[in-house]
């Protein structure tokens, strides 16, 4: 029987997710499709049922429903629980609906070997939402104490601090001063998505040794990751995180761990072009 799969969000077409899975149903022959499904907080309850009956047999989540979707699934394990958001939902072996996050190896896989030598860093998350508990726990688990956060509404923030209350909280307003004094700079924010707002001002106060790893994959390059690439910064685009993530959520739907070769990362290279 076809196994169909997809990914929650709004918006949500900008989503690579289907090119992703699509080509390692491909890849591995199995009878599989994955599709995008634009969503409101009124379908989610129709959603899980649709993993319930079968007709769907998992999801991806995106924003704004990571915590969102917390409420109708039956229970959330290992870092969806440290983190209180959930990108991946599956039927477990006991039949509950279960919510697991894989956008925390997906940040550890991708980027924060870069780091591992120097655990004395200073790290800078900005934003508070969706994904922002998954890079606080992955810079937490790659052994980075010192880390900030800073987001335009504070309450947020406070939120936050109450789950990682080791966090020290940056006012919004200080953002373009206090930049100068952080190692790693994560974008945990929807600013600088393509067709979307972007940063107010140019990060040229950073330091010299600064790592800036921008959440967004799409464009390829914000005008904040081209401003300090061409100042000769280190810095990354969301699409290694992409990748990482989509492949555990492949694995703990197909128990496949699917490869990530050449002809993956070039189509979906020009798919962003």
């Amino acid at each position: 029987m076809k196994k169909n799969f997809g990914i929650i969000g709004n918006p949500i077409r900008h989503s690579l997710s289907p090119v992703l899975h699509n080509y390692w149903f491909n890849k591995y022959g199995l009878d599989a499709d994955y599709s995008i499904i634009e969503a409101t907080d009124k379908d989610l309850v129709q959603i899980i049922s649709k993993i319930k009956n079968g007709t769907l047999t998992g999801i991806n989540v995106t924003l704004p429903f990571k915590q969102k979707i917390i409420n109708h699934v039956d229970k959330i394990i290992n870092d969806a629980e440290k983190t209180g958001s959930v990108n991946t939902v599956l039927l477990d072996i006991d039949s509950s609906i279960t919510g697991e996050n894989t956008d925390v190896f997906g940040l550890q896989a991708a980027y924060l070997k870069e780091i591992e030598n120097d655990l004395n860093k200073k790290s800078l998350v900005i934003g508070a939402g969706g994904v922002s508990p998954s890079v606080i726990l992955s810079l937490q688990k790659s052994g980075i104490k010192n880390i900030s956060i800073t987001n335009r509404t504070n309450e947020k923030c406070i939120f936050l601090k109450k789950k990682f209350n080791s966090i020290t909280i940056l006012p919004w307003e200080n953002l373009e001063t206090e930049i100068k004094n952080f190692d790693i700079i994560v974008n945990a924010t929807s600013l600088g998505l393509k067709n979307g707002e972007d940063f107010n001002f140019n990060f040229s106060k950073t330091k010299k040794e600064v790592i800036y790893i921008d959440t967004i994959y799409n464009p390829l390059e914000t005008k904040t990751y081209k401003h300090l690439k061409e100042e000769g910064k280190k810095v990354f685009n969301g699409l290694d995180m992409f990748i990482y993530q989509g492949q555990k959520s492949f694995y703990l739907w197909n128990k496949i761990n699917p490869e990530i070769d050449d002809g993956l990362i070039e189509l979906l290279n020009s798919k962003l072009k």
